[in-house]
């Protein structure tokens, strides 16, 4: 039994049109051609025909259904690859979207004296927002010849994520970031800190991974908003910075740290507005490795006053 493209559109319940137009990229073959030139579809048509209409619902491009119709039908592994990947897809596009309304929901909220600097701000972020330029503001502020591991380990603490539902004050914590980051330099050089130049690149790497155990043992101390104190935390924050310098945790050792550590560069303003991108709408505020090194630092000082 064969159909005429009318009577396989008829059946499908679809335009001569549409079937004109699968059949033309080769996704519905005709199974033969009349005396006059015309394709005549058989009952597999009408199954495949319906197949494709579905996959297009999922908005599916068509080299992929393509694939999946080679590929056995909706049972095979290519279907699976698809729609994952259009699921990834799609959650890019929510979270642009996400992004966009809140960068609006921000224009819409200020001053009136104040859009066009904010406009500035957001429109230098692509969407969805790119975390690459910080990761490249840290990787120039960091030892050059530092570990690649040692490297992802402290980009993965020192980069804030955007958040997928970002409420107007992110999106502007997060645009201030990128500014801050991309800005060049007054004299061409971002300042480090002094342990960078004591030390090898191999004592820094371990330092941070020192330090990375610290700011994990003082994490909860801060989400418990407990005041700073000498501890297990600080004990690990002091033997990071002392293997780096070569030296033993000591207590004139810890009266030069906090006397070194007072006279090192300061990032605060990086870590305000890192705060302000991780901590959701009405939450406690997310502890960053500033605000922990801020804590450690200040148990350090109390330490050191009560053992002077």
């Amino acid at each position: 039994m064969l159909w005429s493209i009318g009577e396989l559109a008829e059946r499908a319940g679809a335009t001569v049109k549409t079937v004109r137009f699968y059949s033309d990229r080769g996704l519905l073959p005709a199974a033969s051609r009349s005396g006059g030139g015309h394709r005549r579809y058989g009952p597999e048509a009408l199954e495949r025909l319906r197949l494709i209409r579905s996959l297009r619902t999922l908005d599916l491009p068509l080299p992929e259904i393509g694939r999946v119709l080679d590929d056995e039908g909706a049972a095979g592994r290519v279907l699976e690859d698809a729609v994952a990947d259009r699921l990834r897809e799609l959650g890019d596009e929510l979270r642009a979207l996400r992004w966009r309304e809140a960068a609006l929901r921000l224009v819409r909220e200020c001053p009136p004296g104040e859009q066009a600097d904010r406009l500035r701000l957001i429109g230098a972020v692509s969407v969805p927002p790119n975390t690459a330029p910080l990761a490249r503001f840290w990787r120039t502020w960091l030892p050059p010849r530092m570990p690649a591991r040692a490297m992802s380990a402290f980009l993965e603490l020192a980069v804030p994520q955007p958040p997928d539902e970002p409420e107007p004050a992110q999106v502007l914590a997060f645009a201030r970031l990128h500014a801050m980051t991309t800005a060049p330099c007054p004299d061409g050089r971002r300042p480090q800190p002094e342990v960078h130049r004591a030390a090898g690149a191999r004592e820094v790497a371990a330092l941070y991974a020192g330090l990375a155990e610290a700011y994990e043992l003082a994490g909860p101390l801060l989400r418990r908003a407990r005041d700073p104190h000498p501890g297990e935390a600080l004990d690990a924050y002091v033997a990071a910075y002392a293997g780096a310098y070569g030296s033993r945790d000591t207590r004139g050792f810890r009266r030069l740290l906090a006397a070194r550590l007072a006279a090192e560069p300061r990032l605060d303003r990086y870590w305000e507005l890192t705060a302000v991108v991780l901590t959701p709408r009405g939450g406690s505020p997310v502890p960053t490795p500033g605000s922990t090194d801020d804590w450690l630092r200040a148990a350090l000082e109390r330490d050191n006053a009560g053992g002077a």
